[in-house]
């Protein structure tokens, strides 16, 4: 918790304001009952209507002096909390922003969601009332308890006698509350990550009428976050009835014995007033510190889980300053092997070619063969365990991930559209492209027939994961988003899947213009897709089964000739 604090530090000039206005509103209200005090025993009681008149205007006046400064305090701890909250979304997102797929996996996706915003939330809220109370409570409790033995010494110890009550009501609750606190955060990270999967997988779901499946596992993820939700929340509220039962019986105690202190002559009817006042604010104060201490816990628990994610080191950092562009436009793989953590196999090993500018190297293989795997290295979405990968003649680890990234242009197996237009998903590629450029990108990519036919062409509106436009129309978009990069290295993953064999035919066809002086790595399944490239990779089993053209591999090579088999018949092979 200390340490998310210290990012306070920017706000300290707003935080001193705060303290300062904190304790003129605290004064007030302490000044306040001795003011009361005076009026009835020197005014009501002797019958002296200007001093009531005066000193009820001195009330005023310093009434309205401690509500102006609790509302400037209230604005300016909303402004710091939610600035500090701001901060800490900005340091974590930049700080996640370096992760590697690896991390994202360790973490998880829907928990680190959870800890962005509701964990910081529970933070913020803690910090605005940490700025009010953190001041105004020791001092109206310190203050409280010496006005109070300023009035009457001997009636003092009833507060005595009600305070470890309280003391011990508030420490038992903790002590019982703070574990469940924990459990709370993890079942709301439980509960997102189901309900996630539900909403990004409602096609799956549907199509396989699993819609009362998951909801019965809905439910149990949040009858778990509920039951414990509920437990927390029985504690907490035993606190509060608590606290104005003791303080009730202490006011009664105060009235009964102070008033046989009145009778004795030992104390004045304003003194017992202002008595009653500052026992009011003694136990108010200490149900604020109660309060701030119920909150604090789970504060310290979303803050900790927030300090596990900005003090996870990315699983590899930029350490080299090379520039990659000693061999524009070719690839090496040197002897590359590569595991999963916790994995019992490497998913890849051995791996050894070289891709040359100008040319199209394919790689394809069977369903886990591990070709995705190959692809996520090259531009260090994992590290490899051993071996090399070089990237226009240099080790993409003595590169920065930037440099290396520049010179690629990736499609992904799985097309991800943002929301916005059509234009500004094909400008994701290249920030400062002009408008000929992303027509000329999509005329390639085969998408400027479906484009011209939205009503607003390239301002179409893309919705959120591009659930308005087909399969085939999301691929050829991603499509063009890596051409008007016009980097050395293209790599299509199985980016051709959900093109008809037209379409794929003349995008190859334009793709081939395009790119003839870069290097080309494309991963697919159909051999259609692959069997005019210049050197296609068997993959079988995470190493290389075969290397060579199509006619090659057809006549040497048993496992191509194999997927080629279950693909093409014996004439069309012939």
């Amino acid at each position: 918790m200390l340490k998310l604090l210290k990012n306070l530090s920017v706000y300290k000039w707003i935080v001193l304001a705060i303290l300062g206005l904190v304790f003129i509103q605290s004064m007030s209200d302490l000044f306040l009952p001795t003011l009361m005090a005076d009026i009835i025993d020197k005014g009501v009681v002797i019958g002296d209507i200007p001093y009531i008149w005066k000193i009820g205007g001195i009330m005023l006046l310093v009434a309205a002096l401690g509500a102006i400064a609790s509302v400037v305090a209230s604005y300016y701890s909303s402004k710091a909390a939610m600035g500090l909250g701001r901060d800490i979304r900005r340091k974590v997102f930049d700080h996640v922003e370096n992760f590697s797929l690896q991390d994202f996996d360790e973490i998880g996706t829907a928990s680190l969601i959870t800890r962005t915003t509701n964990d910081i939330t529970q933070v913020q809220q803690v910090v605005i009332m940490m700025l009010r109370m953190v001041v105004s409570a020791p001092i109206m409790l310190v203050g409280g308890i010496i006005m109070a033995v300023s009035k009457d010494a001997k009636l003092s110890l009833i507060i005595v006698a009600a305070m470890p009550i309280l003391i011990g009501s508030v420490l038992l609750i903790l002590y019982k509350g703070v574990p469940l606190f924990q459990t709370v955060q993890t079942r709301l990270d439980r509960l997102n990550l189901v309900l996630r999967e539900n909403l990004t997988g409602i096609r799956v779901i549907r199509a396989f009428n699993r819609e009362k499946q998951e909801q019965v596992r809905l439910k149990k993820a949040n009858k778990d976050l509920t039951d414990v939700s509920i437990k927390v929340n029985k504690m907490m509220a035993f606190l509060m009835p608590v606290m104005m039962l003791v303080m009730n019986l202490t006011v009664v105690g105060v009235i009964w014995f102070g008033g046989l202190r009145i009778d004795n002559g030992a104390m004045q009817i304003g003194d017992l007033m202002a008595f009653i006042q500052y026992v009011m604010q003694i136990m108010f104060a200490l149900v604020m510190a109660s309060m701030m201490f119920v909150m604090i816990p789970r504060a310290a628990v979303s803050a900790k889980r927030i300090n596990e994610v900005l003090a996870m080191q990315p699983t590899f950092l930029d350490e080299g300053t090379k520039k990659a562009d000693k061999e524009p436009g070719t690839l090496e793989f040197d002897s590359v092997s590569f595991s999963y953590p916790g994995a019992e196999a490497p998913a890849l090993s051995d791996i050894s070619f070289t891709a040359k500018s100008g040319k199209v190297t394919a790689i394809i293989g069977g369903t886990g063969a591990g070709k995705t795997t190959l692809i996520n290295l090259i531009p260090r979405f994992y590290d490899v365990t051993s071996g090399t990968i070089r990237v226009n003649g240099v080790d993409i680890r003595e590169s920065s991930q930037e440099e290396v990234r520049s010179k690629i242009g990736f499609v992904p197996q799985k097309a991800l559209l943002f929301s916005g237009t059509i234009a500004e998903n094909i400008r994701f590629g290249k920030q400062d492209a002009t408008q000929a450029e992303i027509e000329h990108a999509a005329r390639i990519a085969q998408s400027e027939d479906f484009i011209s036919r939205m009503d607003d062409g390239y301002d179409a509106v893309i919705s959120q994961g591009g659930s308005n436009v087909s399969g085939g129309q999301k691929q050829r978009l991603s499509i063009a988003r890596a051409l008007i990069r016009k980097p050395d290295i293209y790599i299509f993953d199985d980016s051709f899947s959900a093109l008809d064999y037209k379409t794929d035919a003349n995008l190859r066809a334009a793709l081939k213009d395009e790119t003839e002086q870069a290097t080309v790595l494309i991963v697919a399944q159909r051999v259609s897709t692959v069997i005019d490239a210049d050197q296609i990779i068997v993959i079988d089993n995470g190493g290389i089964a075969g290397i060579g053209t199509h006619e090659e591999l057809l006549e040497h090579n048993q496992v191509y000739r194999e997927i080629v088999e279950s693909q093409i018949s014996e004439e069309e092979i012939a």
